[in-house]
């Protein structure tokens, strides 16, 4: 099953110049989501997780199945205060502001073997704002996985962990 097709491009969104992947036609496909998320299971289960960490928001929508069919755990990391409770966090700069994640102080355990996913890596800020969060609560972060790889913009470079996708555009 060709799954590139079950997702929408919706060019101009949020703001002009941006190419925006919709994967909510992807997730309203039965079939073509089971398909995703086994796939997704195969690529990721070498790396024998304990913990899935989920990037805020549509990391979620990933994680949450694949948790199930990989018999792991799941945690959520958050934008600043979505997160009830004490919390760490992470500050990094994105190309022109800073954003702060968050996940709750007791999330993860020392040495857990935790995959961060997320739906979509363009830039690698994200992604690799949560792994440094992740590592400096003392997971073992032993890959980073996603959805979809927007590869023109060579996010995966930033990203000082093993990186999968199971989708890739190689162009704008």
């Amino acid at each position: 099953m060709d799954l590139k097709q079950h997702i929408r491009q919706v060019p101009d969104f949020p703001k002009a110049g941006i190419n925006f992947f919709d994967i909510s036609t992807l997730i309203g496909h039965a079939k073509a989501w089971r398909t995703t998320i086994e796939r997704m299971t195969d690529m990721v289960k070498p790396w024998q997780p304990d913990v899935l960490a989920a990037v805020d928001a549509r990391g979620f929508l990933v994680a949450s199945p694949l948790a199930l069919s990989l018999n792991c755990g799941m945690l959520m990391v958050r934008k600043s205060g979505k997160l009830p409770g004490k919390v760490k966090s992470h500050s990094y700069r994105l190309e022109y502001a800073t954003d702060t994640l968050e996940i709750q102080h007791d999330a993860v355990k020392s040495g857990q073997r935790v995959i961060v996913l997320d739906d979509l890596l363009a830039t690698g800020g994200t992604l690799s704002a949560a792994t440094t969060l992740l590592q400096d609560s003392g997971a073992n972060v032993v890959g980073a996985a996603c959805l979809i790889e927007l590869a023109f913009l060579k996010g995966r470079d930033r990203l000082e962990v093993p990186f999968a996708a199971l989708l890739s555009y190689d162009n704008e």
